[in-house]
């Protein structure tokens, strides 16, 4: 058996640009609603939602009974051992948060590849080789494994050159709320500097050949995101969208 392709990591390769939606509740049935709901990639986020990891691979189960939808895991930091569980559950597409430096992105491409080099634990009997079907997984995997690294801060952006440049770094996600509060605005993601500082940050990477991705709920924004050369941006939350629909149900009676 061969290793699935990575449809996600072929897209960005090809500059096809992808729309996509956060899954922050869990469980599988809500993945597999969204799995089927016509976006490009459902990211199941493990950072800010309460989903523990054990929920990741029911959810890559749920969103993988629609093989035109991409499965991205968020996790809930830059550590290994996270890394390790959530490759071997099957996800090929990490994104990692709050990464501030060269020195963090190279850690998460180490947790990213196995030895020797990187530090990925090696178990063959994972939903990640289809339980020991694949063949050749230990030197095959990583040809479709994609790797996001997320820039939320002041900082991450001083070093975004040496942090895109990075040897295993895929695509950068630009993270508007974290940069806001790092920025001294927190919670105005559409403020004029949060703004001008993600169209510059686009820009940059766009110019370095590296795939941008962002998140924008309002429409017009994450259109015009795309237009500034973004590849990938998630349009819409599970959680957000609910909440809208039932203050709708409710207010409709008022």
């Amino acid at each position: 058996m061969k290793n699935p392709h990575n449809q996600f990591k072929r897209a960005l390769g090809v500059g096809r640009q992808q729309l996509g939606i956060w899954n922050t509740i869990g469980g599988n049935t809500v993945p597999e609603l969204l799995g089927g709901s016509g976006f490009d990639w459902v990211l199941v986020d493990c950072e800010h939602a309460a989903i523990e990891t054990i929920e990741v691979q029911p959810a890559l189960q749920a969103i993988g009974q629609h093989p035109e939808t991409s499965a991205i895991v968020r996790l809930a930091a830059n550590d290994p051992t996270l890394f390790k569980r959530v490759l071997d559950m099957g996800a090929q597409t990490l994104m990692v948060p709050y990464v501030e430096s060269a020195d963090d992105a190279a850690k998460a491409v180490q947790a990213m590849r196995y030895g020797p080099r990187g530090i990925r634990g090696m178990a063959g009997m994972t939903r990640a080789t289809r339980y020991g079907r694949v063949n050749d997984y230990f030197t095959a995997a990583e040809d479709e494994l994609c790797l996001i690294v997320q820039v939320e801060t002041v900082t991450g952006l001083q070093n975004l050159d040496a942090i895109a440049a990075t040897d295993g770094v895929d695509a950068v996600f630009i993270g508007p709320a974290d940069l806001s509060a790092s920025m001294g605005l927190p919670g105005q993601m559409t403020h004029p500097d949060v703004d001008a500082a993600i169209t510059d940050t686009i820009a940059r990477l766009v110019a370095g050949g590296t795939p941008a991705g962002v998140m924008a709920l309002d429409p017009k924004l994450a259109r015009r995101f795309l237009d500034h050369g973004a590849t990938f941006v998630a349009t819409a939350v599970d959680l957000v969208l609910l909440a809208d629909g039932v203050a709708t149900a409710r207010k409709y009676f008022d």
